[in-house]
């Protein structure tokens, strides 16, 4: 269902907030921190209350300005975040710092987690400037999100949720590596994000519910990250790692055994390297593949799937808003059972398919939180028999 909307203000307060905080640093307080490990709780300096996990590499020095992700999860547990990127950040030199305040509810309470840690980072680490990125899980995803919407954020990795207001954006001014999983009731929400989206983004869907990425994701995306960097300048071409990012991408593509598979993954190594090096023959390849009638059928019955599950999740809604006026009430609750009956029959086959899964999605968004969006007693009891 949507998204709560974040106060956009406070955010806009915070642009030049983020980045003189983050501008200042003297480094001297990281000299107690150790490298190379996790630190469950840094407390802020100016602010006791506040607090983040902290990883720096076991090479962070202070002459040099290093890449910074802040991270945001729904339930105020920065050492999850902080454990999910920690081999990656390590790998590729990375400070990964995620709030132990910020949290799913009031917008203040992250409010004051941002401003408190960006002030702290800045007082103890040499940040680079142009390479500041945020991440988030869930309700963590809209704060990473809202941050990059409204300060020179580099980009975003965005699991199980995107837009704080949930409205479509054809670009933004910063990348976007999202993931969800397919069992996720999100993951309608990113597929949504990603059709409009012409800057540079990436959706990755893994097996699995409504969890942070497995740990292979997790450095693909800051691999993704590092290749969107030297695409724009951020930081120096390196041949090495673009050969070995580039072997290992075809690798992935040569070991699909699905035409559809291979095809997306072909689309998505053309979109990502074609600054970097020549992909014609790439492009070639996918094009190809794209000439087969099966292949383009197939990719079809997964749009028009999603497409369905939209109009779906919009049916429920238009029903939902109807038990509240009196004269449509009854034909509502009615309208509202023959679809939950319908998807509980497509969530039930014993084929899989795109409209099995999305019918076993879709059951999970409607019958989660039902009690926050509806008050109709007769309609949450029925609810009760689809969970």
């Amino acid at each position: 269902m949507p998204a709560t909307m974040i106060s956009r203000m406070g955010f806009r307060r915070l642009t030049m907030c983020l980045v003189a905080s983050l501008a200042i640093a003297t480094s001297a307080s990281a000299q107690d921190l150790p490298r190379g490990q996790i630190v469950d709780d840094v407390k802020c300096l100016d602010d006791a209350s506040q607090g983040y996990a902290l990883y720096l590499p076991s090479t962070y020095a202070p002459d040099k300005a290093w890449p910074l992700l802040l991270g945001f999860h729904p339930g105020a547990r920065g050492r999850a975040i902080v454990e999910k990127y920690r081999a990656a950040a390590e790998q590729y030199g990375y400070i990964v710092a995620a709030s132990n305040n910020s949290r799913n509810g009031p917008w203040e309470v992250s409010q004051r987690a941002v401003v408190a840690m960006a002030r702290d980072l800045g007082q103890r680490f040499s940040t680079d400037q142009k390479r500041l990125y945020a991440t988030g899980h869930s309700g963590g995803a809209r704060v990473a999100m809202q941050l990059a919407l409204t300060n020179p954020i580099a980009g975003v990795i965005a699991s199980s949720a995107g837009y704080p207001d949930s409205k479509p954006r054809s670009r933004v001014p910063f990348v976007i590596f999202g993931t969800a999983g397919d069992t996720d009731f999100n993951y309608i929400e990113m597929k949504m994000l990603e059709q409009p989206l012409k800057s540079p983004h990436r959706i990755v869907i893994f097996e699995g519910g409504h969890t942070l990425p497995p740990d292979d994701v997790a450095m693909e995306a800051i691999e993704w990250l590092e290749l969107q960097a030297m695409r724009s300048g951020a930081r120096p071409k390196d041949a090495t790692l673009l050969s070995r990012l580039w072997e290992r991408r075809l690798s992935a593509i040569t070991a699909a055994s699905e035409s559809t598979k291979k095809v997306v993954l072909l689309q998505q190594l053309v979109e990502d390297f074609k600054d970097l090096r020549d992909v014609k023959a790439e492009a070639d390849e996918a094009a190809h593949l794209l000439k087969d009638p099966a292949t383009r059928k197939a990719l079809a019955h997964q749009r028009d799937a999603d497409a369905a599950e939209i109009r779906t999740l919009d049916a429920f809604a238009t029903e939902e808003a109807g038990l509240r006026d009196a004269d449509r009430r009854s034909e509502s609750l009615r309208e509202l059972r023959r679809l939950l009956d319908d998807c509980r029959k497509k969530a039930t086959s014993p084929t899989d398919s795109p409209e099995r899964d999305s019918a076993r999605r879709l059951l999970r968004v409607i019958t989660m939180g039902a009690a926050e969006r509806v008050s109709d007693a007769d309609y949450l009891a029925l609810l009760q028999k689809f969970r």
